[in-house]
């Protein structure tokens, strides 16, 4: 009592009773409780996985290729020379695109075979027997954009050739260090998916592709508002951010250099969760003892989430030398005015 500093005992939940009102409660991390404890498995949604793309339909701002072959006066009016793009047709606004001795004709909504066989057929009444190509050689119409935590975030088309989001992700690049992989968001219409990437690319497990649709909103949030607390008896306390699903008991004190092995006490690690949430349910506090290094194989199976508090608490030694370093300065002071005192007097 006498002993300035932090600390918590088992004990003390026992003597004060707050283990019993419902507010906390305290957990021994054990074999026994760790075997109780499964992880829930991780599955995409179905509505996301049942998506197929249909063939590509054409859209306005759409650049269209068009092959009329032997006539190279149709297929580059503006010369061989030129590059492709000076020789496309763009779908306009409305949704038309316009083609010498055809006309306007609606492309907006079309697939690229449909388109072809219209043309086709428009234009036999000009060119005998014509062979008609088309091809797009700019997307403008279906894009997927993205936001947060990439390197790139540049809007990506929809094509011809379906996007997938592994291959949205792969060429926007995830920022790796400030990235929160557990917490990514998928935006389709009025509804939000929340993807834990790193859980189901878990192990040996990868997940399976999802296509993407116009109009979809990719979300890589920042991971500086996950955090783990570790305070106490460690060599470098601090507050531990993380990208993945969760971290271990283990990751955290070995990130913050370990236990102090001067000043910690082996018995007294803790970890703190739920505090915030005390007036919907109890917090809990989950209690190793790491007195031996096999608890390490304990701590190893026990994750940390984000809000969680690690806590190791002070050797009695320890508490006591800070009483007696705190007190002798004060003891100093009380035997210098003493000592004034005494020279007074004489």
């Amino acid at each position: 009592m006498l002993a300035p500093g932090q600390y918590i005992s088992p004990s003390q939940f026992v003597r004060s009773g707050v283990a019993d009102d419902g507010h906390i409660k305290m957990v021994s991390i054990t074999p026994e409780f760790l075997s109780t404890e499964h992880r829930s498995q991780i599955a995409l949604p179905a509505e996301l996985m049942a998506y197929q793309p249909d063939s590509y339909r054409i859209g306005r701002g759409d650049t269209l290729y068009i092959t009329i072959w032997d006539h190279p006066e149709l297929t580059s009016p503006a010369g061989t020379q030129q590059q492709a793009a000076a020789n496309g047709r763009m779908v306009r606004p409305d949704g038309t695109l316009f083609y010498p001795y055809v006309g306007v004709v609606r492309a907006e909504g079309l697939t690229i075979e449909e388109l072809r066989t219209l043309l086709t057929d428009k234009i036999s009444r000009f060119v005998e027997s014509p062979q008609v190509d088309l091809s797009i050689i700019d997307y403008g119409s279906q894009r997927v954009t993205l936001q947060g935590a990439f390197v790139k975030t540049d809007r990506q088309s929809i094509t011809a050739t379906p996007l997938t989001l592994a291959q949205a992700i792969g060429a926007a690049t995830v920022d790796p260090i400030r990235a929160d992989l557990s917490g990514f968001v998928l935006t389709r219409g009025d509804k939000q998916y929340h993807l834990d990437l790193d859980g189901l690319n878990r192990g040996e497990s990868v997940a399976k592709d999802i296509y993407l649709k116009a109009g979809d909103h990719l979300y890589m949030p920042y991971n500086d508002r996950k955090e783990v607390y570790v305070v106490g008896e460690v060599m470098r306390p601090q507050a531990l951010t993380f990208k993945t699903t969760d971290m271990t008991l283990t990751q955290a004190l070995g990130r913050a250099g370990g236990l102090n092995p001067l000043t910690a006490k082996g018995e007294a690690v803790y970890v703190i969760r739920g505090v915030e949430d005390m007036r919907k349910e109890p917090a809990m506090i989950y209690h190793l003892n790491a007195k031996s290094p096999a608890s390490y194989a304990l701590a190893s199976q026990f994750p940390v989430r984000a809000g969680d508090v690690v806590f190791v608490g002070p050797a009695g030694v320890t508490r006591w030398n800070r009483f007696v370093n705190q007190l002798l300065p004060f003891s100093n002071i009380i035997n210098n005015a003493a000592n004034t005192d005494n020279l007074l007097d004489k």
